[in-house]
């Protein structure tokens, strides 16, 4: 039986853009199916002990620009570290992700979401407006007015809601966090143990 991966993901973090096209090329390689959850890491702070980043204290915020650097360098990602639209608004985006990937599929909500965080962490756009977030969907191969008033519909809001709520359930408190089965691996930095434990089948 194929393994399936379950990817937690927040559309602001730096963290799952740099595991981003990892993840999908993991997936591929070991015929895993993969499922994006793009869910509300403030309500799962809240519920897990986290802190979001603007409470964390200084030392922790300047060493994650350090590490950023590290990472960009070490990857090959060209991020900005501190991109002009950070944070941006992600409840838009997000629920047009889990729009795409309850009634087209798995693959364009990864597309899309993948697309988002690009963004703002390489392209210095702002996905949480209207007119930016319709172009990114039209990029990745969607109708980006019809994806965009799909995704305002309330029943989508309301299933990130169910979404976070089961994540938190199964132990998820940071982004990204890839769960295998019980398996939960929490961060791009941890894609060595996703590779082994998709080896192990």
């Amino acid at each position: 039986m194929s393994l399936h991966i379950d990817y937690y993901a927040s559309l602001n973090s730096p963290w799952t853009h740099l595991g981003a096209a990892r993840i999908e090329a993991l997936a591929a390689q070991h015929g895993a199916s993969l499922r994006i959850w793009p869910v509300d890491f403030g309500t799962i702070f809240a519920g897990s002990g986290g802190l979001p980043l603007p409470k964390r204290s200084p030392q922790r915020q300047a060493y994650r620009l350090q590490e950023l650097a590290r990472w960009r360098e070490a990857l090959g990602i060209p991020i900005h570290i501190k991109p002009k639209f950070f944070p941006a608004k992600e409840l838009p985006a997000a629920c047009c992700v889990i729009a795409v990937r309850e009634t087209m599929g798995d693959a364009p909500a990864i597309r899309l979401a993948h697309r988002v965080l690009k963004a703002c962490w390489e392209d210095e756009l702002d996905p949480g407006d209207d007119a930016t977030l319709a172009r990114l969907i039209d990029e990745v191969g969607l109708d980006g007015q019809a994806v965009l008033a799909l995704g305002q519909e309330p029943r989508w809001a309301e299933r990130r809601a169910a979404d976070s709520e089961r994540a938190l359930e199964r132990g998820v408190f940071g982004a990204p966090s890839y769960v295998i089965g019980e398996d939960i691996f929490w961060g791009q930095d941890r894609l060595e143990f996703v590779a082994r434990r998709l080896a192990r089948g």
